[in-house]
């Protein structure tokens, strides 16, 4: 259900035009996905996300080595996003608003040394296709210009699943793989490789969220990476003014 580390969509005008008796039906798996995750009504009534928590990243060349980061995440329909990453030498946040996209770094100790960068394009669209990913739970892809794709069975962790591929636009896929008996997601994959897996669970407003994100990447020297992000508290349809998610004014330096 959730985004992968870092985390798109390109969203074409045209698509919102197909008439819907060109559009695939759903998968059968998928009805079955948001089921366990909760009842219809109360999917359609996530408006926003908001998580907080603790990042652990590990040191590619030793695993033994940790660096932890303070996490706030948010997601807002229709296109809204923010992160901030809070160490004890930076402040990293990146935010999309719709089709703007930018990232601010600051210093911990001192607030008057930033750099800020606006997102090219390529980066926007992941984290549009990202948003949808955390806020459709599993439907709706035509309606943002993506589609689906049915990839057959698989045996993940001895759990037989069914592949469903989230094509959000070229080099911007998520391969879902749901567990057959009962919906419940059991392993993501990138296009990039990248793998992600959820665990435990927190249930709140009558959604099922997962309490940990573990994300494994590799490197160029083919190194692994793992990123794990632990949540403490998850909140539903708070209402975040448009403010949060703008790019800031370059002043004040």
């Amino acid at each position: 259900m959730i985004f992968s580390l870092p985390r798109v969509l390109v969203a074409v005008l045209s698509a919102l035009l197909v008439a819907p008796a060109l559009q695939a039906a759903e998968p059968a798996i998928l009805a079955k996905a948001r089921a366990y995750l909760g009842t219809e009504s109360a999917l359609d009534a996530v408006k926003s996300v908001h998580y907080i928590g603790t990042l652990v990243s590990s040191d590619p060349a030793d695993a033994t080595k940790q660096t932890r980061a303070a996490m706030e995440i948010i997601f807002q329909k229709p296109g809204q996003q923010r992160i901030v990453a809070t160490s004890d030498k930076v402040i990293e946040t990146t935010a999309l608003d719709s089709y703007d996209g930018w990232q601010r770094i600051q210093d911990a100790a001192d607030a008057t040394k930033w750099r800020q960068t606006l997102l090219g394009t390529e980066q926007i669209k992941r984290l549009r296709a990202n948003t949808w990913e955390n806020l459709a739970f599993f439907r709706g892809i035509e309606r943002v210009g993506g589609r689906l794709e049915e990839q057959g069975t698989k045996t993940v962790d001895g759990v037989a699943c069914q592949k469903i591929a989230f094509i959000h636009g070229p080099g911007i896929v998520f391969y879902r793989y749901f567990e057959t008996a009962t919906g419940r997601l059991v392993f993501t994959e990138t296009e990039a490789g990248g793998t992600i897996r959820e665990q435990g669970e927190m249930v709140v407003n009558g959604v099922r969220f997962p309490r940990s994100i573990v994300t494994s990447t590799k490197n160029a020297q083919g190194q692994s990476q793992t990123v794990t992000i632990n949540f403490e508290k998850i909140v539903v349809n708070t209402v975040f003014p448009d403010i949060l998610f703008r790019v800031p004014a370059l002043k004040g330096r």
